[in-house]
């Protein structure tokens, strides 16, 4: 694309990629702003809800998860997946945000050197395998896509097989089967309750001594009871090596022994899309895996564009959940509008 096409080229103020909650709170404080926005999503509108286990209940009250002021109307005390999805949708239509479904953001570069309008500003690269590669320019960009698409793996062979799998869904299928469940925090333990109430044969495999402090109150006694009773046996101090297609393979103190496996649930965690993050320029620490990023803004190294959400936070995603990361996108469009602001005060004065 020549100068002149560029300098054609509309400026948006701000872009966000990633239309989960604290992408969707971004875009909605830009509206409030007088801002024009566009949201990038590769997947669906809270494409992470949409993956949680179909009978999952939220953590938290239904007013935790708001976004503008919109009331999230609900008969329960704790909200379930369904229902946060319905509400989702609400929110996006309710502030009639601009958001792209099924469109891949590449590539982010400064424009550095372009025509009147576009000096200055971010070129974000896209894809929509209708369209196909496309580009916007944007004054600022804000990246919020979560962790929850990738997960840690375990890095043994087997982990590829079709019976395992990084994300649990729903019980039924596994009636009357063996399964060994992976983990152990809030996932792996609800998983294993609800496998054990449908009738699943299950046990927990971790390897650490005891069960992740970040359990969920009620949870917690529920699942130690369960292994206390036997009901649902659990290997502490034990980890997974190798996984056949009928049989999980573990070892503790130098012990190897085999459990019988109709289906595997590796519960592992989940980090930020990394090698995204280097296609846009951001610095990432290799061990983190926490983007480079300035605490008071969410700025990262390339100037102007912030990040939102999960994504702060590296392998360490159980630390930001909807109930905070919400706030990201607001504090960063505040600071995007300030700047912005000033910036247009700066060209009226010259």
């Amino acid at each position: 694309m020549d100068e002149a096409q560029i300098a054609g080229d509309q400026v948006k103020d701000i872009v966000v990629v990633g239309a989960g909650p604290a992408g969707l709170s971004a875009a909605i404080a830009a509206k409030k702003m007088g801002l024009g926005c566009t949201v990038f999503e590769r997947g669906a509108v809270v494409n992470s809800i949409l993956h949680f286990p179909v009978n999952m209940g939220f953590f938290t009250t239904p007013e935790l998860l708001e976004l503008g002021g919109l009331p999230f109307v609900t008969p329960h005390e704790k909200p379930t997946r369904d229902e946060a999805l319905r509400y989702y949708r609400r929110v996006v239509g309710a502030y009639e945000l601009d958001v792209q479904l099924g469109w891949d953001v590449r590539g982010i570069t400064r424009e550095s050197e372009s025509g009147r309008d576009g000096k200055g500003c971010l070129a974000v690269e896209t894809y929509e395998p209708q369209v196909g590669e496309s580009r916007c320019l944007a004054r600022a960009v804000v990246v919020a896509v979560g962790a929850y698409e990738r997960p840690n793996l375990l890095g043994v062979p087997g982990e590829d097989l079709a019976h395992v799998s990084h994300y649990y869904t729903e019980a039924h299928s596994y009636y009357r089967k063996r399964v060994v469940v992976v983990g152990g925090k809030n996932s792996a333990a609800e998983t294993a309750l609800e496998l054990f109430r449908a009738g699943v044969d299950v046990t927990l495999v971790h390897r650490h001594a005891e069960l992740g402090s970040g359990i969920k109150y009620w949870v917690r006694p529920d699942i130690e009871n369960r292994i206390k009773e036997g009901s649902i046996p659990a290997l502490f101090e034990t980890r997974v090596v190798e996984i056949h297609p009928r049989a999980v393979v573990v070892e503790r103190e130098g012990k190897r022994w085999e459990l019988p496996a109709d289906g595997v649930f590796l519960l592992t965690g989940y980090h930020p899309d990394v090698e995204m993050l280097a296609r846009f320029g951001i610095a990432v620490d290799p061990e983190t895996m926490v983007p480079s990023h300035a605490p008071e803004t969410y700025e990262t190294n390339v100037p102007n564009l912030f990040l939102a959400g999960q994504v702060i936070s590296g392998i360490h995603s159980g630390q930001i959940f909807i109930e905070n990361g919400r706030f990201h996108g607001e504090m960063v469009v505040k600071e995007i509008a300030r700047r912005q602001a000033s910036n247009n005060k700066a060209s009226v004065t010259v």
